[in-house]
């Protein structure tokens, strides 16, 4: 399982969450087969959605993350409960991009330029929808970025994943730092410094522990880690919903797959679980219609 830190300054300036994501991203790899700069890009979406759910409220909320670039990548599209379980998939799983120059994996390629859309679900008549811009397309830069423009929070993001020689990954994690209303303005340099002088997040989770790592962020400010959760890559299809999905496709359509051929196979996108439909189960979806 993944683990996820959240803490607060002693102050109240600013909310930490922080999270080692290996498992997940492990998971999602074992299941798309993804190459390993989409292993990196959607690992890192996946940690961001994770630390993002984590900060939803009730049980039945839920947070989805969009990444709609021109790479070569194509979409990547992730979901994350309120206990940061999340799952997720890229649209071009195998792609592979030369590395560059300071040999590290071009995540940026593949992700390209468009929009970044985050939509959360907690229980309202609308779902709440943000959109801004994808400004570079290392996910951690562009989730910072959206919630400074979109939602006016001052937040220092960093999400790493490393991939090992096997194309799985051998570490990986996100932290989120927030400022809160009416923060210390001296804690931001504080952040910056630190942010600035550290090695990568993958290298610290690499060589250390969580808490090590959030230490390491947050040296000279006071704070405590109030809360510890354990999350993972868990989808939730079924097959009540591909059974609702092939009843939306109407009347005329089940009557095609009825008569195009023996067995109709549903997978799932997030899971790559596959439901089959024999023509006794497409009929008796008919007569539910009628």
């Amino acid at each position: 399982m993944a683990k996820i830190l959240r803490a607060v300054t002693r102050d109240g300036s600013a909310r930490i969450i922080a999270e080692a994501s290996k498992d997940i991203v492990n998971e999602a790899f074992r299941i798309h087969r993804t190459s390993p700069v989409c292993t990196a890009a959607l690992g890192r979406t996946l940690t961001a959605a994770s630390l993002m759910g984590s900060m939803l409220k009730n049980e039945e909320d839920s947070l989805t993350i969009s990444f709609r670039g021109d790479g070569k990548a194509g979409k990547i599209v992730v979901s994350a409960d309120w206990k940061g379980n999340v799952r997720g998939y890229i649209q071009n799983p195998a792609v592979e991009l030369p590395l560059k120059p300071d040999g590290k994996l071009d995540v940026a390629g593949a992700v390209g330029k468009g929009q970044l859309y985050i939509l959360r679900d907690i229980g309202e008549s609308r779902p709440y929808s943000g959109i801004s811009d994808i400004v570079s397309g290392e996910i951690a830069e562009d989730i910072a970025s959206y919630f400074a423009k979109s939602e006016q929070v001052p937040t220092l993001c960093a999400l790493g994943v490393l991939v090992d020689t096997d194309y799985s990954c051998l570490t990986s994690g996100g932290i989120l730092i927030q400022l809160l209303p009416f923060a210390d303005e001296g804690i931001i340099d504080i952040l910056e410094e630190n942010q600035r002088i550290l090695p990568s997040l993958t290298t610290l989770l690499k060589d250390n522990k969580l808490e090590a790592a959030v230490a390491m962020y947050l040296k000279g400010i006071e704070y405590d880690i109030f809360d510890e959760i354990s999350c993972g890559y868990v989808c939730r299809c079924n097959r009540e919903k591909t059974d609702k999905a092939l009843v939306s496709l109407g009347k005329k359509e089940l009557e095609k797959l009825l008569n195009s051929s023996e067995k109709t196979e549903l997978s799932c996108q997030f899971c790559d679980k596959k439901y089959i439909y024999t023509s006794s189960d497409i009929y008796k979806l008919l007569e539910e219609i009628k």
